[in-house]
């Protein structure tokens, strides 16, 4: 990809990439603890809610005092994004709204933005995209994060001519993790309440991956991206392996996500639960042949084959994203499209007057769905649906919609979900 060797150009020219995080949380963290490993990438500021336990962060992944001591640590993340030695933002709130707000900001300063934040990107990404492309700067998925793998998969398949049937990732699941809570949660992990205090783990957070909303949000982000659809009817977690892929999946132009769990909770055989792969179709009989001479896995025909990675490193491959944005005005993925949503459905039988708790909470989870069928029925964002009141009552398993529930509709995100939906910034393309 020849990064690097561009890097080392940027270096001797006495201009080192200079990075604004936003977040310096476990991903902002393993980003960090890259940086003094990368002569030319230099963190110019860093912004988080608490200043001090940024600092701590830093000292934890290895940072000297001096760098420390050189860099700028603030609460104002959108005072940081406008500062002109920032050249490429770093969004890794989590947040959708603030991920929103901070990437507008990073925008109209003419900064390349790389938002870690999925649930921004799936909530409004094919707006922020091309708000983007007019100012002429990089809107980046986060190489790191499965989507932006997932992509690279899809790219390096087409690329070689190859016909791509299927991609996605792997992760653990059972049907009953739908209903899951955050007080529910750690059983299913192994783990007691008090080993997860000890871990400093949020329960909210990590229940928003086993409950299947962070699988929703993803698969939404890469088929935005790649232009695969999403199943009709939400993603179905087939339990399989990656030696069975090629045989087993037959998704044809679609995302899914591939369970490292049988049904009866028996392990799958060289499970994909950390990993991304792609599924894809030999073009003719001489590409099949040549297959089965190298060796390559496939179905019963010869010709289907899936290609994976089984592990990805998260923040500590962040820097391919910034030096892709920085050095070649390029994305790791982008939204092309509005193609996924990932709609708040019920846990449980809900009832009006409840207040919806979000992502990974109690009362709802993020079933993934085609952007038309999620506009024609009116669902309501995953994104969206925190700290919001219920005008009736819904069942289990049914999707929330706009109708559903009082939401202000002053509010800065709302507004802009809404013109994404109905106005031209859906139908933009990246640069």
């Amino acid at each position: 990809m020849n990064l690097h060797r561009l890097l080392g150009k940027r270096l001797e020219q006495g201009r080192p990439v200079r990075v604004g995080l936003i977040g310096a949380g476990k991903f902002g963290s393993m980003f960090l603890s890259q940086i003094p490993s990368t002569p030319g990438i230099e963190i110019a500021a860093i912004a988080d809610l608490a200043p001090e336990r940024a600092r701590d962060a830093c000292r934890r992944v290895g940072w000297a005092e001096e760098r420390i001591a050189a860099t700028r640590f603030t609460e104002d993340a959108l005072a940081m994004v406008s500062a002109p030695d920032v050249e490429v933002v770093v969004e890794a709130t989590g947040h959708a709204h603030a991920g929103i707000a901070h990437a507008r900001r990073a925008i109209a300063e003419g900064k390349h933005i790389v938002m870690v934040n999925v649930e921004a990107d799936v909530l409004a990404g094919v707006a922020l995209v091309c708000e983007a492309a007019r100012a002429g700067v990089v809107y980046s998925l986060a190489y790191g994060d499965q989507p932006a793998l997932i992509c690279e998969l899809v790219d390096w398949a087409r690329a070689c001519g190859f016909r791509v049937i299927a991609a996605g990732k792997g992760t653990k699941y059972l049907p009953e993790y739908h209903a899951s809570t955050p007080a529910t949660v750690w059983g299913y992990y192994g783990l007691t309440e008090e080993q997860a205090r000890t871990g400093g783990m949020n329960p909210q957070m990590f229940n928003s991956f086993l409950d299947g909303t962070k699988s929703g949000i993803e698969m939404a982000a890469v088929a935005n991206a790649t232009g695969l659809m999403p199943p009709p009817d939400g993603l179905g977690f087939p339990p399989c392996g990656t030696h069975e892929m090629a045989e087993l999946l037959r998704p044809a132009g679609q995302v899914e996500v591939v369970s490292s769990l049988h049904r009866d909770g028996t392990l799958v055989a060289n499970d994909l639960r950390w990993g991304v792969y792609v599924l894809f179709e030999a073009p003719n009989d001489y590409t099949a042949r040549c297959f089965k001479e190298y060796g390559v896995v496939t179905d019963a025909s010869g010709r289907m084959s899936a290609l994976y990675r089984p592990f990805h490193l998260i923040g500590l491959e962040l820097n391919i994203s910034i030096l892709s944005a920085a050095l070649r005005g390029e994305a790791t993925g982008a939204p092309t499209g509005f193609r996924g949503d990932v709609i708040a459905t019920a846990k449980r039988d809900l009832r009006a007057g409840e207040m919806l708790d979000g992502e990974g909470g109690g009362c709802v989870w993020g079933k993934l769905l085609p952007a038309h069928a999620s506009l024609e029925i009116g669902g309501l964002p995953i994104g969206l649906a925190n700290h919001v009141k219920l005008l009736r009552d819904v069942r289990a398993g049914q999707c929330v919609t706009w109708q559903d529930v009082r939401i202000d509709e002053t509010d800065a995100a709302y507004r802009y979900r809404r013109e994404m939906e109905y106005g031209e910034k859906g139908r933009c393309s990246p640069l």
